[in-house]
């Protein structure tokens, strides 16, 4: 197995759309960056990338290139899963945070798990996200700026399938039949 972490942030600014975790959230600023500043989806490739140790988002998609100037996010999060799955990377789980005085993210967060869901080709139930505030301190509190983290697991089938799954090595089950998670694999 392997753990991945991934932090971004992005200051907020006029004139632009706020894209967080791939969902339009109204709000009369949105963050500046190269692509769509989509920092929930940033950390989260980061941590993903991390993890298989590809590097960065910034290696993979740099922002020097016009190829991705204003581009969706989430066309360079299903490059990161491509680039997984070529390598033989499943991810087991992703964890994130979004920090942010406003707007509000609870609303959007249940639809942004579905889109990762769909994008990464995991189930909902291995992809958590929150959001916090920070309380007026520092540039998020001021509302100058969002930042997110994210961690994730990854794993590959050769570390699934050495598993010992008899049931000496692992009471209770009866073989493959009882593994959790083994229709992810086949």
């Amino acid at each position: 197995m392997r753990i991945g972490m991934g932090y971004d942030v992005h200051r907020l600014g006029p004139d632009r759309d706020l894209i967080i975790g791939g969902i339009k959230i109204p709000y009369e600023m949105g963050l500046v960056g190269h692509s769509d500043a989509d920092v929930l989806t940033h950390a989260i490739m980061d941590a993903l990338l991390g993890a298989a140790a590809m590097g960065d988002i910034g290696k993979l998609f740099p922002d020097t290139d016009d190829a991705y100037k204003g581009i969706d996010s989430f066309i360079l999060l299903a490059k990161v899963r491509d680039a997984l799955q070529e390598a033989g990377y499943f991810i087991e789980n992703i964890d994130a945070t979004i920090i942010a005085q406003a707007p509000k993210m609870r609303p959007y967060i249940d639809e942004m798990c579905k889109r990762y869901s769909e994008t990464l080709e995991i189930e909902t139930d291995q992809i958590n996200i929150k959001a916090t505030t920070e309380e007026h301190l520092g540039f998020t509190g001021r509302g100058e700026g969002i930042a997110a983290e994210a961690v994730c697991l990854l794993y590959t089938a050769r570390e699934f399938y050495s598993a010992d799954v008899t049931a000496a090595g692992c009471p209770g089950a009866a073989g493959c039949n009882g593994c959790p998670g083994r229709e992810r694999i086949s």
